[in-house]
């Protein structure tokens, strides 16, 4: 049962830390403005994720048998993918690089923007969360809700977390530091291709 639980804050803490535009919205309103601006920004899944949620899903249950094996396999392509990208991105990563290319504005509706118009969610939850979700759903319920809890528990709470480090202790949030953080994401992300490669294999 904790399987799902797990399989959620892994996927929640790779997808929390990884390099898009909500995490260097996160980073530049943390700069700019302070941890309360900062926090306001990372919550912005929390509102704008379950339209996606529930779109990703429903168009996920209507697929035919055989689509919905194509598209688990493809979202073990694209886990791949980002899990590869990740790792070689994170071999010379900076901060300062996410950090200059930050824009002004209202700080929740920054972040709610940016999260809803990014490909990224919508690209996870077609093509990963939605095939893991349904799985974990039909073993049982509680599962599911395991699965989500745990998934957004570190995906805000990782995003919590940078605005905390880069407002509050700047110092500590080195190069090496994020380097690291972002080939353990990459090495995550593999993990659940292959996961996602094995529930395809499984059907």
């Amino acid at each position: 049962m904790f399987a799902a639980l797990l399989t959620g804050l892994s996927l929640g803490f790779s997808a929390g830390i990884s390099p898009g535009p909500l995490n260097t919205l996160v980073l530049t309103t943390s700069l700019e403005r302070g941890l309360r601006a900062g926090l306001r920004v990372a919550i912005a899944p929390l509102l704008t994720d379950l339209p996606i949620v529930v779109i990703s899903l429903l168009i996920f249950t209507a697929l035919p048998f055989g689509l919905e094996i194509a598209l688990t396999l493809g979202g073990a392509l694209l886990l791949t993918y980002m899990g590869v990208d990740t790792l070689l991105r994170a071999r010379n990563a900076r901060l300062s690089a996410l950090i200059e290319h930050g824009a002004a504005g209202q700080d929740l509706l920054r972040g709610f923007m940016v999260n809803l118009l990014s490909p990224h969610p919508w690209l996870f939850w077609l093509g990963v969360g939605s095939p893991i979700l349904i799985a974990a759903w039909r073993k049982s319920p509680l599962q599911g809700v395991l699965f989500l809890i745990g998934f957004y528990t570190l995906l805000v709470g990782s995003k919590i977390a940078i605005a905390m480090f880069v407002a509050g202790a700047r110092t500590r949030l080195t190069d090496r530091w994020y380097r690291g953080l972002l080939a353990f994401s990459g090495l995550l992300l593999l993990l659940f291709a292959g996961l996602l490669f094995w529930q395809a294999g499984a059907r």
